[in-house]
């Protein structure tokens, strides 16, 4: 975080001293994650790929929109997929850059569009609408709302579920001509997506013989390295991170793999629940509906008298 103050020398060694005891100030295990909140806050019923995450008290919203625009000359087969991160003047006076980008947020931005791109989540073929001439360009833009730790972790949560939620307007074509339709003439349709990548991040202390998973603010200040892992559920392995630091070896690192597996499967049924949710609250209202439609059909085909 940019500016932000350095821990003092007593709150650096009490955290090292419970850290040797395998207790975090927040009582948490050593691999445990604070409690994680995912909504989908719009108020409007047609909009949709907007994703708000809280872990601890970290909050990340991220805002999924698309346009049409010529594809790239080398390919003209695909669409666009670009990612923005942003941190919110709303995290504190310190965050002011004047304007200029942030090593933080280019780094944030770095690994997560990695993620997405090597694990080929996003098929961006399916984002072209004539080869060579028109394609949609899908944007995925990140506001870092507060910052107590783990940045990276919860923006690619937001980043998966917003996608997974959002839906680009359909289209047909006509000869070279292309019609968009809005939200209120047809549906929207579901981005093609295939294993969602989650990231998670390790800290080590004390010359790399202690880890912990999703460090707070105070943690991380005081760690002496960071690993990142970006993996889907089904384990396969698609990003290793690690910025200096302490070193880590081999087996160290693929205990740290193996365990991250189980946390990669609670966030992809955290979206998936998320994402069940927001579809019963925007179809509240659609089973009786259909059974009132049905009954008023019933009662027009009945032979009168």
């Amino acid at each position: 975080m940019p500016h932000a103050t350095a821990p003092s020398t007593n709150e650096s060694t009490f955290l090292l001293a419970a850290l040797r005891e395998n207790v975090r100030l927040d009582s948490r295990p050593l691999d445990a994650y604070r409690p994680i909140s995912l909504t989908f806050p719009s108020s409007s019923p047609d909009t949709y790929g907007q994703s708000e995450v809280r872990i601890g008290k970290t909050r990340v919203l991220c805002v999924i929109s698309s346009e049409v625009i010529a594809p790239y000359p080398d390919r003209k087969f695909d669409g666009v997929f670009t990612i923005s991160c942003e941190m919110s003047p709303l995290m504190g006076a310190g965050v002011d850059t004047g304007g200029r980008p942030d090593p933080s947020e280019t780094i944030l931005t770095t690994l997560l569009d990695k993620s997405i791109r090597r694990s080929r989540s996003l098929d961006t073929e399916s984002l072209c609408i004539v080869a060579g001439q028109k394609c949609f360009s899908i944007r995925a833009d990140l506001h870092i709302l507060d910052h107590d730790g783990n940045l990276l972790d919860a923006c690619c949560l937001a980043l998966v579920a917003a996608l997974a939620h959002y839906r680009r307007p359909d289209y047909e074509v006509h000869g070279e001509d292309v019609k968009i339709f809005t939200a209120q003439e047809r549906d929207g349709v579901k981005l093609t997506l295939r294993d969602w990548p989650f990231c998670v991040s390790s800290s080590y202390f004390e010359a790399g013989t202690i880890t912990i998973t999703d460090a707070n603010l105070l943690e991380e200040q005081c760690r002496e390295g960071e690993l990142v892992v970006a993996m889907t559920k089904h384990g396969e392995v698609v990003q290793v991170a690690k910025y200096g630091g302490v070193a880590v070896d081999a087996l160290g690192m693929l205990q740290v793999v193996e365990q991250n597996l189980a946390k990669v499967k609670m966030m992809d049924g955290a979206v998936k629940e998320a994402l069940a949710r927001d579809e019963r609250e925007r179809d509240k209202g659609g089973v009786m509906k259909a059974e009132l439609s049905a009954e008023n059909e019933r009662v027009m085909e009945r032979p009168v008298g």
